[in-house]
């Protein structure tokens, strides 16, 4: 019944854009007729003959592709040079600094002071692919930097967590994370280069191209010619327009295909000689202190659960020991390489459940993820993208991530949430099978997960000189 009704409504949509096309060909076609004049005002009618008239002319092919091939490739290059000048720029600051006026005095400039220019320095035959990218490449770079600006310093701190860099997270983070600004720019500059190109050829007038036939027609007064040329130079963009769209589009999934390792090579699950040890550790943010002394020491292969009530700080352990947040005072020392499951989803939805796990872990084989998956996991949702999985299901699949990377440590903050009884329970077995000697840290609001997970519970405010209420040893006075 959904699917009737939404063939319906496309329907529907197609049939409104359709009326509205004809109306403004009937509101065309009887302007022409009030003015009487072909010359000043040729009609829809005229123009079809006169376009039908051009497609029979044996060189129309030769001047619509002399035209197409030097826009397009403006804007290819045009594409290709500022996005990544504009990831580089996001980077390294001062290549912003120096990249920004010279975008800005072209984002600025008129089209027709650019083509002058470009005709007196290069002549006229390939000027519409240098306006193009003249064009085309300030608005690009400056959308890519701002998207780059912008991205999530969450999934940022994810890809950070376990070391993955180089082109896995730019194809599946950065470039993720920039293409919807990239599709909404595009909607636009596509037109702009037509345009652009069009009007570079229309001052230049290069044998052969569209811009010189259009002012011919201009020179010559054929009015119906001029309306024909016009069409074709909307009809070509238009194309071009979607074509690409449909392209770019299409980029984000194949991006995330690429990112994810194919051919792995199991790496070992150890054990790290060196535990966790934080030794009066202080925390502030501003002036809100989170830790004003805190003092923690985990032996290699130990099983701690944090089990304070919410706000006590039980996440900025976690991150202090991630290495995600730095300490204001006092010392951290922790494992080389550890593992983190952060306590908010932290999934690439367009992923199954196994490919999360495996752009994550480069050392698992695609089989083993499927073992370890399966186990928390109904098996028909194992190759599903996750965004059509449960809120639960979906927390699995990061404990897996977390357990299958071969991490020293293992840190888990509120592993369980969202989980039924049994799940908790199936989840608390899995990390116990899978865990290998490794140093475990969890944060959970349930002191009972001490016990299924074989380890210690404790309390931060009693590990806090700050905030740790006074003894009787305290109040003795000093010798």
């Amino acid at each position: 019944m959904s699917e009737r009704s939404d063939r319906s409504d496309k329907a529907t949509a197609a049939l409104r854009k359709a009326a509205a096309v004809v109306f403004w060909l009937v509101i065309w076609q009887l302007a022409s007729v009030l003015v009487g004049s072909h010359l000043l005002l040729a009609g829809p009618c005229d123009t079809a003959v006169a376009l039908f008239g051009l497609v029979s002319d044996a060189s129309f092919w030769s001047t619509i592709w002399f035209s197409f091939s030097r826009i397009v490739l403006g804007f290819a290059v045009a594409f290709i040079i500022s996005v990544a000048l504009g990831i580089v720029s996001s980077r390294h600051e001062i290549v912003a600094d120096l990249l920004r006026p010279p975008m800005t005095m072209f984002k600025s400039t008129p089209v027709v002071c650019i083509v002058v220019l470009l005709l007196i320095w290069f002549g006229s035959k390939n000027v519409s692919t240098i306006a193009v990218f003249l064009v085309v490449c300030p608005a690009l770079w400056f959308t890519t930097t701002e998207a780059c600006a912008r991205e999530s310093s969450s999934m940022g701190e994810l890809f950070d967590a376990y070391h993955v860099r180089g082109s896995r997270r730019l194809l599946a983070y950065t470039w993720q994370q920039i293409l919807p600004f990239l599709v909404s720019t595009c909607e636009t500059v596509v037109g702009m280069s037509w345009k652009a190109g069009v009007a570079a050829e229309l001052i230049g007038v290069p044998l052969g191209s569209m811009g010189e036939r259009i002012y011919q027609s201009k020179l010559l007064l054929e009015t119906a010619d001029l309306f024909a040329w016009t069409a074709v130079v909307i009809l070509l963009a238009w194309l071009c327009e979607r074509a690409f769209l449909a392209f770019l589009r299409s980029t984000g999934p194949f991006a995330l295909h690429l990112a994810v390792p194919r051919r792995t090579r199991e790496a070992d699950v150890t054990s790290s000689s060196e535990g966790i040890c934080l030794e009066d550790v202080r925390l502030a943010y501003g002036d809100q202190v989170v830790f004003g002394g805190l003092s923690i020491d985990l032996p290699t292969g130990s099983r701690t659960c944090l089990v304070d009530a919410s706000g006590v700080g039980k996440t900025s352990v976690l991150r202090l020991i991630a290495g995600e947040t730095e300490p204001s005072a006092g010392s951290v020392s922790v494992p080389a390489v550890v593992s983190m499951m952060f306590q908010d989803s932290r999934l690439l939805d367009d992923l199954s459940a196994v490919d999360n796990v495996l752009l994550l872990c480069g050392s698992v084989s695609r089989e083993r993820a499927n073992s370890l998956l399966g186990e928390v996991l109904p098996v028909g949702v194992l190759d599903r993208p996750v965004r059509e999985l449960s809120g639960g299901q979906r927390r699995r699949v990061e404990l897996v991530r977390s357990l299958a990377f071969p991490g020293e440590a293992v840190l888990l903050d509120e592993p369980f949430g969202g989980l039924d009884e049994t799940s908790h329970a199936r989840s608390g077995s899995f990390i116990c099978d899978h865990l290998g000697g490794r140093t475990l840290v969890v944060a959970t609001h349930d002191v009972a997960d001490a016990a299924l997970l074989g380890g210690d519970a404790v309390r931060l405010l009693e590990l806090d000189a700050s905030r740790r209420p006074p003894t009787a040893s305290d109040a003795l006075p000093r010798e």
